[in-house]
């Protein structure tokens, strides 16, 4: 069983869902918006949209899923022997993804530091290629849109924000008549008043454009519409879908969703560019 990202195209096509509120509430699913959001892309994936029966769902969960995580260590969950999905949720289309102390991913590497254990073991493998599923999710609960990227399409490699991260860090050791602590954070300074009681931790919190402003120059949402999806996979990444004529077929007849050919700008040079296919939908 090989799910990717095609199959949850078209689990969201035959199934659309827009009030995210009462898709949740129906099913008990999720408290926060965010959270139901997930659970969502989770059910996309599995092809459990309509699936009502918790065992039911929780038995197809563990044949497509090897990993559900937490909100504090990415990814949110990966397909068995296929990519990882991290999950972000938005207010407003202009809106930025505010990623913490994690810098963006093009892929995720089992050595990791910053993945958890059970992650790593969750299944045998080395690396995988991340998507992003950036829902924007206004107040009244309504999806309003879906945006499926890859890391590999959407983020530079890592050296680019581990370089900038370890220069800062270098920085703060190298200040004088400081004490400092081991962390894993940019730094935590000790004994920072008189009586040796502060501590000052610093943190970097990353974020990065949504990709509706990123990819600007190839899409624009239909505001007409109540609810407009996109997505983008880089044409190498494209081909080994086993199942790209099926979802072809699928698509042949149906003037809601389309696929066309696009050029994007490569996240390491900007003046590369990359053969991608742009997957639209609207409703």
């Amino acid at each position: 069983m090989n799910i990717n990202i095609l199959d949850a195209i078209m689990n969201l096509v035959n199934d659309p869902i827009i009030d995210v509120k009462e898709y949740s509430d129906s099913r008990n699913r999720a408290n926060s918006m965010g959270a139901a959001l997930e659970e969502y892309i989770k059910d996309m994936f599995a092809g459990t949209i309509t699936t009502t029966n918790t065992k039911e769902r929780m038995k197809r969960f563990s044949e497509v899923f090897s990993y559900s995580g937490n909100q504090n260590n990415p990814p949110d969950f990966m397909i068995r022997n296929g990519d990882a999905v991290e999950v972000k949720k938005i207010e407003g289309m202009g809106s930025g993804l505010a990623l913490n102390s994690s810098y963006p991913k093009y892929k995720i590497f089992a050595d990791s530091p910053m993945i958890t254990q059970a992650c790593k073991t969750a299944e045998e493998w080395e690396e995988k290629d991340i998507i992003y599923a950036v829902g924007v999710l206004p107040k009244n609960n309504r999806l309003r849109q879906l945006t499926l990227v890859y890391g590999v399409d959407y983020a530079a490699k890592e050296e680019i924000y581990t370089r900038i991260k370890d220069s800062i860090k270098n920085g703060v050791n190298e200040i004088p008549g400081i004490e400092l602590s081991e962390t894993k954070e940019l730094g935590r300074v000790n004994r920072v008043d008189p009586l040796g009681i502060t501590y000052l931790r610093i943190r970097g919190m990353w974020g990065i454009d949504n990709p509706l402003k990123v990819y600007d120059y190839i899409y624009e949402p239909n505001l007409d519409k109540e609810f407009n999806f996109m997505a983008i996979v880089n044409i190498n990444k494209y081909n080994t879908f086993k199942n790209k004529n099926k979802f072809e077929n699928f698509i042949k007849d149906r003037t809601d969703i389309t696929m066309e050919s696009v050029e994007i700008k490569d996240p390491n040079n900007p003046v590369k560019l990359i053969e991608a296919k742009l997957i639209k939908y609207s409703l």
